[in-house]
Order: structure tokens, then sequence, then C-alpha cells
């Protein structure tokens, strides 16, 4: 009687489509749950985000859940996770896409999730890390530990947004360090992030991770903006 009461003073809607939201759901509804655009690029070796990184950095995998669509469901879900406040949104698309991953070969033999890292003094601003809370959700689906704490970056950087491929690189290529990483030896990494659009960010991260010996880096973010 008493959630009954609150749902009636701050009604609990879905954050993609506005609609109320059963007991059983939590954040978007099993209808926009189901009809977003998803990618399914984890099943495919040769996927958009998997050629990002071709000739670049040998990564092991990569795929994003989401097509990234201006103006669309997928940009609202990521605006509202990263600038309202909405951590909520991180943990159900990760425990979603979990369930995805967990049953394809490639990503079956993850060990460890570790988000991009956010400059301490832009997380004491923003208050989180919306990438911790996508990893924090695909670790409880996949069964799989989080390391927020050996990746970490040393610098802050400009913001990378309508900055050129070369400038987004230039931007980080140098931010990220590693501290007590010898757990992490001979680990294949999940390195996770909101969104890929050059993948410069991710490139310096897990060229930092491939520092540690005999790792291996595969990557997934909840959508992917092709431009």
């Amino acid at each position: 009687m008493i959630d009954d009461f609150i749902s009636l003073i701050f009604p609990r809607i879905c954050v993609s489509c506005g609609k109320s939201l059963y007991k059983s759901e939590h954040s978007i509804c099993t209808y926009c749950a189901y009809h977003l655009p998803k990618t399914n690029f984890h099943s495919d070796n040769e996927n958009p985000v998997a050629k990002i990184f071709w000739g670049r950095i040998n990564i092991h995998s990569a795929s994003a859940y989401y097509n990234f669509g201006k103006g669309g469901k997928v940009q609202h879900l990521i605006h509202q996770l990263k600038y309202r406040g909405q951590k909520d949104i991180g943990v159900t698309l990760g425990k979603l896409y979990g369930y995805d991953l967990r049953k394809c070969n490639n990503f079956r033999t993850v060990e460890t999730i570790i988000p991009v890292p956010l400059h301490p003094k832009k997380e004491k601003k923003r208050g989180y890390n919306q990438s911790a809370f996508f990893a924090s959700g695909l670790a409880e689906t996949m069964n799989i530990p989080t390391d927020f704490n050996t990746l970490y970056r040393s610098y802050s950087s400009e913001t990378q947004t309508k900055k050129s491929r070369f400038s987004r690189w230039k931007n980080v290529e140098t931010i990220f360090q590693l501290k007590d990483h010898a757990k992490l030896e001979g680990k294949h990494i999940l390195l996770v992030d909101d969104v890929i659009t050059t993948g410069a960010t991710l490139e310096a991260c897990a060229q930092t991770l491939m520092q540690i010996p005999d790792v291996r880096i595969s990557i997934a973010t909840i959508a992917y903006a092709n431009n």
C-alpha cells in the first residue's frame, strides 16, 4: 500500500517512452527493451564497432548494444543517464546486454569488467561515473567482477564533443594510468563505456591496459554513434 501511495505522488515511468512502469519493470518498459534499435554486433566479428579498431589496436571483440540516432530514444536514454542523474538506466541496460553477452562465445571468457574512468574532479562534479553503472549491470547478469580502481585517469581532458578523430586521439592518448595491476595479468578484460563514436578514448584505455602482461581486451558500449 505504501508503494502504491508513493507511486501516485512520484509515478514510475519508462525513461524511453514515458509510459507507466509495472512493478517488475525498472527504468525501461518491456516494450522499449525489445523495440529499441539493437545492433546485434556481438554475434558478428566484423561488425562496425570492431572495424573501428582494425589496424589501430589488437582488440579481441568489440560491440555495442544499440544504434545511436540523433534525436531518438537511445540518445534520450544516454542523456538521462549521463546528465540527469538517472543512474538506474545504466544498471538496467547493463543487465539486459549482459544476458546477450554471456551467451556469446566472443564474450563468454571475460573475467573482469572495467569502465572507462572519469577524472576524480569531473566525477565529483557529476556525482558518478555513468559507465560504472553500466559495468555494474553487466557484471550482475554475466556473473563477473568489476574493477573500478586499476585503470584511472591521471588528469582531466577537454570534452571530446565536436573534435575530429585525430583531435580526439591527441586529447586522450596519455591521460590513463595503471596501479596495482598484477591481479589482471593473463585476464580477459571487458572495457565498457556509454557511447562509441571514433573509439579514441576506448583505444587510449585499451593501450594502457595492454601494458599488463598477457591480457586480452574486449569492448562493449551502450550505443554506437555512426558519424
